[in-house]
């Protein structure tokens, strides 16, 4: 159903009352319809930018074979070697040890061979760090960074990390094997989109 009103280009106000052209009304659709966002153009350099979705399925890692006691991993480790959370919020891991016990789980700058937006070379493999939370102190500390991580074999243990690396656009986990035995480990992602 629609409804009629004035066009506002062809009215002018004086005195409080409006002064309009003859017959200047516009008819103006009353239906509601429903609207897509499927991305942005970037106003600095005129590309498109889609919308962020989050993973359907983890991304599983190629498995690290053989992890001696006291021995790190860095994942992940095939192609991409990082995770990218650009327009992503929060993120599951999960990792499946052959052999139980504690592990440490640290969140790490990617490899040094790839980019963080423009700068080259990173620190690879040190801790992220930062103020996430300025609510209790205002100094920068490591992001994540878990010295003792109970690890059940032969299963995937699955960790939810909200906010805390949200928008990191180089990230590995550096694993440590601190089970007391050699182990096989196997990392998988799944990001979570902003909203």
């Amino acid at each position: 159903m629609a409804r009629r009103t004035n066009s506002p280009w062809s009215k002018t106000y004086k005195e409080g009352l409006p002064t309009t052209a003859v017959d200047d009304h516009v008819s103006i659709d009353r239906a509601v319809s429903g609207t897509i966002t499927t991305g942005v153009i970037d106003s600095e350099t005129g590309q498109w930018k889609g919308i962020t979705v989050t993973d359907d399925n983890f991304r599983i890692d190629a498995t690290h074979e053989a992890t001696p006691a006291l021995a790190s991993v860095l994942s992940p480790q095939a192609t991409p070697q990082y995770i990218d959370m650009t327009g992503y919020s929060n993120l599951f891991i999960a990792v499946k040890p052959s052999n139980g016990g504690n592990y440490a789980i640290t969140a790490v700058m990617g490899p040094a061979d790839n980019y963080f937006a423009n700068l080259t070379p990173v620190n690879p493999a040190s801790a992220l760090q930062g103020a996430v939370d300025t609510r209790f102190d205002q100094k920068i500390h490591n992001i994540l960074d878990d010295d003792v991580v109970a690890l059940t074999a032969d299963v995937w243990n699955i960790y939810y990390i909200q906010n805390r690396l949200s928008s990191q656009k180089l990230l590995q986990f550096k694993i440590v094997n601190n089970s007391g035995g050699e182990s096989d480990i196997q990392f998988a992602s799944l990001r979570i989109a902003n909203g």
